[in-house]
């Protein structure tokens, strides 16, 4: 693991979080004030929602480690809170690893 997609990727963790949290209290705050369903409905779903959002932070951005990173960009990636374009900033080996990983695989 290169230091170079170490640091970057330490770097790019708040940003990425913030992005897809933007979002996702966007779709949260929506489903609060659906019209279509009653306040308890609406409070219930948006709960359990929360509690699936919090779990994919966790499994994504807790306990990060160097020698984890590939497997927590993969769950990025699977998640949203990363985008294949942000990729492109790492260095040729883990973008190789990555791609790799994300292939499906061939009978």
């Amino acid at each position: 693991m290169l230091e170079s997609d170490w640091k970057l990727y330490r770097n790019m963790l708040t940003d990425m979080r913030e992005h897809y949290l933007r979002n996702k209290n966007q779709e949260l705050a929506a489903m609060l004030s659906n019209a279509d369903k009653t306040p308890t409905e609406c409070f219930w779903d948006t709960y359990e929602k929360i509690k699936q959002e919090g779990k994919i932070l966790t499994d994504c951005l807790d306990h990060h480690s160097r020698s984890n990173m590939t497997s927590s960009i993969l769950l990025m990636l699977h998640h949203g809170l990363m985008k294949k374009q942000d990729l492109a900033h790492f260095s040729h080996s883990l973008r190789t690893r990555i791609e790799n990983a994300i292939r499906p695989l061939k009978p």
